[in-house]
């Protein structure tokens, strides 16, 4: 069928939701069909309850505890049929032919190889946000957890495309999770995402195993969203860490040879944490350095569980 199923997995996003089906709601018409899932992680702030109606069919789908991004979102693509898929993230608002030009760029023939498409993300004061990323190498990975990506950018380019003002069309690496344009045949080719990721990096191997099978990623500038960014991870600074140090671990085994793969967890267990420490008291932040060692400190009780990642 053509035409459009979103889908926004909800964690106590709080009134963003409600804004974000809002700027959806504002679209109708963009595209022929249009559908909207929210998957709902076992919100406990009310976030899910009382949601705007909107011009097109919205379910609500509620896990009964945090079955994390991947997992959640797997779910939601389950419920729909059409031909193109949108993981949207719920701290973000559309703005006009956010929907439509994905939509008409991936059925046109420049967009006929394209598996992914992503959109102009504006920040909170109008500036274009540097979204698009490179896929890691080992060296990379290695200067991350060295810090060496933000002292010597030159030597470790950082995981964005900082040094690219975002301004036109272009294939990337991958595009920005918050607004992940896929279509469901690729998707489904896939097998969707890999639900061992909970939250971070879950994207990124998508768009890596997409382009594996011969799909590009497209970054489109023309057609833009507002993206809070963090979102309510903001408010869990340690737990993010935690979760995007254990996804990188998990990516780093998957798509990693197993030396390589041992060379990156021991720069990320062993260096990181004294790194990241000097930075966040370099700076006078110690909140920063609270959470470094309480991300850390649940990594080191998880490891052994995570087992292996090949596939």
């Amino acid at each position: 069928m053509k035409g459009i199923d979103i889908v926004i997995v909800n964690w106590n996003s709080g009134a963003q939701l409600r804004e974000c089906l809002q700027s959806i709601g504002n679209l109708f018409g963009e595209v022929e069909a249009l559908t909207v899932t929210v998957v709902d992680n076992a919100s406990c702030d009310g976030s899910a309850e009382g949601l705007p109606e909107l011009p097109c069919p919205l379910r609500v789908i509620r896990n009964p505890a945090n079955q994390g991004f991947g997992r959640a979102s797997n779910l939601g693509a389950r419920e729909g049929s059409a031909d193109y898929l949108l993981f949207l993230n719920p701290d973000t608002r559309l703005h006009p032919g956010a929907l439509s030009m994905p939509f008409r760029f991936m059925e046109s023939e420049a967009g006929a190889d394209v598996g992914i498409c992503g959109v102009q993300c504006l920040e909170e004061d109008g500036g274009i946000a540097r979204c698009c990323a490179r896929f890691p190498s080992t060296w990379r990975l290695i200067g991350q957890a060295l810090g060496l990506d933000r002292l010597l950018p030159g030597l470790v380019p950082p995981h964005f495309l900082s040094e690219w003002a975002h301004d036109t069309d272009r294939d990337v690496d991958q595009v920005i999770g918050a607004f992940f344009f896929v279509r469901r045949a690729v998707f489904d080719l896939l097998g969707g995402f890999d639900e061992r990721f909970f939250v971070y990096y879950e994207d990124l191997d998508f768009a890596l195993r997409a382009r594996r099978a011969g799909w590009r990623s497209r970054y489109l500038a023309g057609a833009r969203i507002f993206h809070r960014g963090g979102g309510v991870s903001r408010q869990i600074s340690a737990r993010r860490l935690h979760y995007l140090t254990n996804s990188k671990l998990r990516y780093a085994r998957k798509h990693f040879s197993r030396i390589e793969a041992w060379l990156i967890e021991g720069a990320v267990l062993l260096l990181e944490p004294p790194a990241r420490s000097a930075y966040a008291l370099g700076r006078g932040r110690l909140g920063e350095f609270v959470d470094t060692w309480k991300a850390f400190g649940w990594l080191y009780g998880s490891l052994g569980r995570t087992g292996e990642d090949k596939r």
